[in-house]
């Protein structure tokens, strides 16, 4: 039945984002992973449709922000308000006290804003007026980048980065799906009957976390995943030219982030166990974002795309 919940959700969300199963997929990932996903893409991907449909598929509602230069940390987290009435202060939760939250173009607030949230990102809590507030159980942000247009953006630090799960990158639809798209919309606008899900309720998405967790995973599996994380530290063990490429490696945040995925990855594959199928499935959105590349690299035209598919060649598989 938990598993029936999961593929019903995935159906809905398929309904409602036409083309990218991808994107469906890890974001249902990140959600059995406790992570947060960061999507690179240009505008009007429905990637902002995607964290709505996705909370309509769940109990639990979602706020967007729209991340701007004159954006304030308690535009995000809340603030204490005065009562004139009897002198004292109470505080007003802001947007990010929702379990499913949407980071418009996060590039484009400050740093001072950016850390607001990577308190919330990595505590799940937030601190006002040296009073600490924890968010809901379920909390997960979504945020989005444009790749087109730089000018005007914070480049978001390495650290904050790291506390992503998972980076997406996605492109323009094919034509017979852009077709499906206009067909969509036209239904919509002519208010025809939507397609309806019941909410999963939060309890069956907090037991399929935890059997996640308890999917046999073998010591060879454990150390073959280890030990790709451990090539983008130690590069020249493979080769002397991912050794040029690479500047730093992953931390063991990196670690965690890729067995998470790989267990949720092989749940929702119906297996009770993590093969290294699954491990290589959830890589490159695990490691795209976290890997620093060198000048060399760049200078070569050498993308992180193309590392992480140099590591999965280079380190052997069970």
């Amino acid at each position: 039945m938990m598993k029936q919940a999961f593929e019903a959700l995935a159906e809905y969300m398929g309904t409602q984002i036409i083309g990218q199963p991808e994107l469906v997929e890890n974001m249902i990932i990140a959600l059995l992973a406790e992570g947060h996903i960061l999507v690179e893409g240009p505008p009007g991907l429905a990637k902002t449709r995607a964290v709505k449909a996705l909370s309509e598929g769940i109990e639990g509602d979602f706020q967007r922000v729209q991340f701007t230069p004159d954006l304030l940390p308690a535009d995000l987290t809340g603030s204490e308000i005065y009562r004139p009435e009897d002198g004292t202060f109470k505080f007003q939760p802001g947007p990010l006290f929702h379990p499913l939250i949407l980071a418009d173009e996060i590039n484009r607030a400050p740093a001072k804003v950016q850390s607001a949230l990577l308190e919330a990102m990595a505590e799940q809590q937030i601190t006002v007026g040296g009073k600490t507030y924890p968010l809901p159980e379920l909390f997960m942000v979504m945020a989005t980048q444009n790749p087109i247009e730089q000018e005007g953006t914070y480049p978001l630090p390495e650290a904050q980065l790291d506390r992503f799960l998972m980076h997406l990158s996605l492109d323009y639809p094919k034509a017979d799906v852009e077709q499906e798209i206009l067909r969509l919309n036209r239904a919509e606008a002519q208010h025809s009957a939507p397609v309806r899900i019941t909410p999963m309720p939060l309890a069956t998405l907090f037991e399929a976390r935890q059997q996640t967790l308890s999917l046999h995973m073998a010591d060879i599996v454990e150390r073959y995943l280890v030990e790709l994380v451990v090539a983008t530290r130690e590069p020249a063990k493979y080769s002397a030219e991912l050794a040029q490429w690479l500047s730093y490696g992953v931390s063991p945040r990196a670690t965690i982030a890729l067995e998470r995925c790989a267990r949720a990855h092989a749940w929702l594959q119906g297996q009770d166990f993590v093969s290294p199928d699954n491990v290589q499935a959830v890589f490159a959105n695990v490691m795209r974002h976290r890997l620093l590349l060198s000048y060399q690299a760049e200078a070569s035209g050498i993308n992180a795309e193309q590392v992480v598919e140099y590591i999965l060649d280079k380190v052997p598989a069970p």
